[in-house]
């Protein structure tokens, strides 16, 4: 008879319910019944990835104008932070993306998970791009249009151009047809994908940022307007990288005679 110990090492390497599976029911033991518990659970959690997997792909499928269009998804991250920039992302998937099941709305995935996927989505995305667009260039044009341009030029750092887009709650002006989806990084994988990259390029940028002002402390806050962050806004005033036109810190420079270098 199998120790618990060797059962729970046992269950680790199988993925699909079996007749060794089934016999384990008739085991007395409580430690096995917990084993068996915990893989019950943790298949049923793949299975339920999976299905939405399948149904992220079909998402994305259903608004391809043709059977072989490339169709892809374009997301944002920053758009409400107080300083750094909107980074937009564009990602066309392969129709086959086993690699990505478990894919999901960034904010929903630990930091160490989205870097891992991220660098997943590099190597088996057909094409993907990315766009910066800087503090000075939303208060130049305003939220919203700076992200709009954004996710445009993203679009068009594609290689190859899509047949279709699929923007998260922006309507685009590419030269392929686009849909506005709203909570489209919930629905569609491309878009999940798109997510994923925007996310970890912009916090990267925000810990470089960090390390030249470390006083607003954007590796924690990412520049959203935290208490601790709002605090170092008034102690220290805005710096360069701060948006000018969004408040408090419009208020806080006109209030002052300086900006931080």
């Amino acid at each position: 008879m199998l120790t618990i110990k060797e059962i729970e090492e046992k269950l680790k390497s199988i993925q699909e319910p079996s007749l060794w599976i089934e016999e384990l029911k008739n085991d007395q033991r409580s430690g096995v019944h917990k084993a068996l518990a915990r893989w019950q659970r943790n298949y049923e959690m793949r299975e339920l990835q999976l299905r939405e997997h399948q149904e992220k792909i079909a998402f994305d499928r259903s608004y391809a104008p043709f059977a072989e269009a490339l169709v892809a998804g374009v997301d944002e991250a920053g758009r409400g932070p107080l300083a750094g920039p909107v980074v937009t992302a564009a990602v066309i998937l392969p129709m086959k993306s086993t690699e990505l099941v478990g894919l999901d709305d960034s904010k929903t995935i630990s930091k160490e998970k989205r870097e891992q996927l991220a660098e997943t989505i590099r190597q088996i995305a057909i094409a993907y791009s990315i766009h910066i667009q800087s503090a000075d260039k939303i208060d130049e044009l305003n939220i919203y249009a700076a992200t709009r341009s954004s996710m445009e030029k993203a679009v068009s750092g594609l290689a190859p151009q899509p047949d279709f887009v699929i923007a998260d709650a922006m309507s685009l002006d590419t030269k392929c047809q686009t849909a506005s989806v709203v909570k489209a990084d919930a629905k569609s994988l491309a878009v999940a994908a798109a997510s994923i990259l925007a996310k970890t390029t912009r916090d990267s940028i925000m810990d470089t940022i960090h390390n030249d002002f470390p006083m607003y402390n954007f590796t924690k806050n990412a520049g959203y307007g935290t208490a601790e962050h709002l605090a170092a806004l008034r102690e220290n005033g805005p710096c360069k990288h701060h948006r000018k036109t969004f408040e408090p810190v419009k208020t806080i420079i006109a209030n002052q005679t300086s900006i931080l270098i």
